[in-house]
């Protein structure tokens, strides 16, 4: 079978990488988009693209009837699912195949073995891979479940039978908070993937996730590729990988690598596959510490982690296995070089919870050198609160681990987005925290060191002067790019301007005076004194001035919403507060207001309820998550302004609380 054409079922990052792989192997595509996503890097990047459906993925990157239909429209022979979306989905595998195209991808009957978890381990104990002790029956009353988590021991883990990416997943201490967090684990297996039946695990106390890649062909061969380590991870969702895994025998390797083309081949899987273990490494790594999790039946977001130790790309071993030819390599034939390690960018705020954000991306250069950059986005392109908020994925590869780490705590420093939060400074303090460096990787790293790691670094007072200098628009660049870098500019105008700038979530008033060609006086109530900035000068992006007489050189890139400065590997970004954002500002704590898009899922206060601070009041789901807002402070409520099921967008108050002289 010949693969001349292929559909890309995706968006984004990975929708861009597989047009890359096409491209080199001379294979024509086809991308698909949402109303949302007309102008994405994707739709631009493919041969030809067809519209179908609006922004949600639901009706959208979700209809296999639409793809099928484009895949038509344009002649294509082949589907390629990407990952999320429809790529685990048996019935779309059936009706790709039904319509006489190729599936770059498992079976529908391998993907429903593995599928559902409960089943799957099953499946996995019959061919005598290790499986974690746990429930995985079908009886799903609270009284059942609650049963068995006392039978297995506290602390358990209530995980989805269906899906993954730690949606519907959640730990459990004690017997008494095992109701609340089934109910809450079951409202987001549902929300993500139709499905709200779980299963019940024990809690391994030191675990890591340790995956290995598998590959299948047609032709009965199946071969490992090594594992990774996935066990940086905040909600239970990766944050680095890593490949190979810090400290593991050879031993274990081959047992895990054993078992995992054990797995493969019980299923008579073909394609790209990822089986995930839990492994207890409160001894160090040991060949009989590890259990089968799941399988993931596709390509993984962390693939280039392994392409990179072993010169492989796996989603051309993907095009040709689906073509129907032999793997590439036989087992033997395949080794380990050097150490790749990978983090995920996300729009997002680690200090606020790891809360999802949105945003035009107005300013987005990522480093230059040896550095793989993964990323489906170009300055100017939004993160919609349709879609996973990720921005880009940036792997280093180095003889040694210690060489890749900081390779990639350098490039995340020298990685420039403005327009959005992100959480680039978080991953840059992960790959330099002394844990993590040393290799002491559990699944709970991050939760210990969460304080440190999310610690906003203020910015300096000369970073602050020059923002609200930059803010003011009296600073103009000769011979740069004045209109992408800082807006139109003023040569000679008001020797002073007052200028607003929010820091850590205070408006703060600054005011700019000119007191020669490039000399400037910045003062304000946000600096500790007066700060006086020499020999100003501005070219593009590129910013250079004189403080108490030390140079010193920035990068800074605004909008009208925000200053964004890069100095010595940090982002400040510092908002301009305006419209119904300074509306929000001066709410103060009487408000619970929505951080973003979503949707209302649970209200859990009633007008004249009495709260305490950090009481759940509103429940709703926003970017595949669900997040509980809480109450400011003690008081009673005396407005709820939503109801179950509405769509909010963000800045909205969704319950009031009685002024705090009224509730007295």
């Amino acid at each position: 079978m010949t693969i001349t054409k292929i559909l890309i079922a995706n968006r984004g990052e990975i929708a861009c990488r597989v047009i890359r792989t096409a491209r080199k192997m001379g294979i024509a595509t086809v991308a698909v988009y949402s109303e949302a996503d007309a102008k994405a890097l994707h739709v631009e990047m493919a041969d030809e693209a067809v519209l179908i459906g609006k922004a949600p993925a639901s009706e959208s990157y979700l209809k296999g009837d639409a793809i099928l239909d484009a895949a038509k429209r344009t002649g294509a022979d082949a589907i390629h699912p990407g990952y999320g979306f429809l790529s685990e989905n048996p019935d779309f595998v059936e009706a790709v195949e039904k319509a006489g195209l190729i599936f770059i991808g498992p079976s529908a009957r391998a993907i429903r073995a593995m599928g559902l978890k409960d089943a799957a381990k099953a499946l996995m104990e019959k061919a005598n891979v290790p499986v974690v002790p746990g429930y995985h029956g079908e009886a799903q009353e609270l009284v059942v479940l609650a049963g068995k988590a006392n039978e297995i021991g506290f602390p358990v883990l209530i995980k989805a039978r269906a899906g993954g990416g730690g949606k519907g997943m959640r730990k459990v201490d004690a017997q008494a908070d095992f109701p609340a967090a089934l109910s809450s684990a079951r409202r987001e297996a549902k929300a993500s993937f139709g499905d709200d039946r779980v299963l019940v695990e024990k809690y391994v106390t030191t675990p890591r996730h340790i995956e290995i890649q598998v590959f299948g062909d047609s032709h009965g061969n199946v071969v490992h590729l090594f594992e990774r380590d996935c066990s940086a991870q905040r909600r239970h969702q990766k944050v680095i990988e890593e490949a190979p895994a810090p400290g593991m025998p050879e031993e274990m390797r081959q047992a895990m690598g054993a078992a995992a083309v054990q797995a493969a081949k019980a299923i008579e899987y073909c394609g790209a596959g990822t089986v995930e273990f839990i492994v207890d490494a409160s001894e160090g790594l040991k060949a009989d510490r590890f259990w089968f999790m799941e399988m993931n039946t596709r390509l993984q977001v962390e693939h280039p982690v392994t392409e990179l130790i072993t010169g492989l790309d796996l989603v051309e071993w993907q095009i040709r296995v689906a073509s129907g030819e032999k793997l590439p390599m036989r087992q033997e034939e395949l080794a380990i070089d050097g150490h790749a390690v990978e983090a995920r960018i996300y729009a997002e705020d680690a200090a606020k919870g790891f809360l999802p954000a949105v945003g035009r991306l107005v300013h987005l250069k990522f480093p230059d050198g040896d550095i793989r950059v993964d990323a489906g986005v170009r300055a100017g392109d939004e993160i919609t609160p349709f879609y996973d908020p990720m921005i880009a994925k940036v792997i280093a590869h180095g003889k040694t681990r210690a060489e890749a780490l900081g390779k990639l705590a350098g490039a995340l420093g020298r990685t420039e987005i403005a327009g959005t939060v992100t959480n680039t400074a978080f991953l840059t303090k992960l790959c330099r925290d002394a844990d993590f460096v040393a290799g002491r990787l559990d699944t709970a790293l991050i939760d210990r060191n969460l304080a440190s790691l999310t610690e906003v670094a203020a910015a300096p007072d000369h970073i602050l002067a020059l923002a609200a200098l930059a803010a003011s628009g009296m600073v103009r660049t000769p011979g740069g790019d004045a209109v992408s870098a800082i807006g139109p500019f003023e040569i000679w105008g008001a020797p002073r301007r007052r200028v607003m700038l929010e820091i850590d979530s205070a408006v703060h008033a600054f005011q700019v005076e000119r007191l020669g060609a490039d000399h400037w006086r910045v003062s304000g109530a946000g600096l500790a004194a007066d700060m006086d900035l020499e020999a100003v000068s501005a070219r593009g992006h590129d910013w250079a001035f004189r403080t108490g007489g030390v140079a010193r050189r920035c990068r800074l890139a605004q909008s009208d919403e925000s200053v964004a400065v890069f100095y010595e590997g940090l982002t400040h970004l510092l908002s301009k507060p305006q419209g119904k954002r300074s509306d929000d500002l001066a709410a103060g704590g009487n408000q619970v207001i929505s951080a973003m898009p979503g949707i209302i899922k649970h209200v859990l206060v009633d007008v004249g309820s009495s709260v305490k601070t950090g009481d759940p009041m509103v429940i709703m789901e926003a970017m595949k998550m669900e997040m509980t807002l809480s109450a400011p402070r003690d008081g009673v409520v005396a407005e709820v302004l939503v109801a179950v099921g509405v769509q909010v967008t963000d800045g909205v108050s969704l319950v009031t609380l009685q002024a705090e002289a009224e509730a007295a």
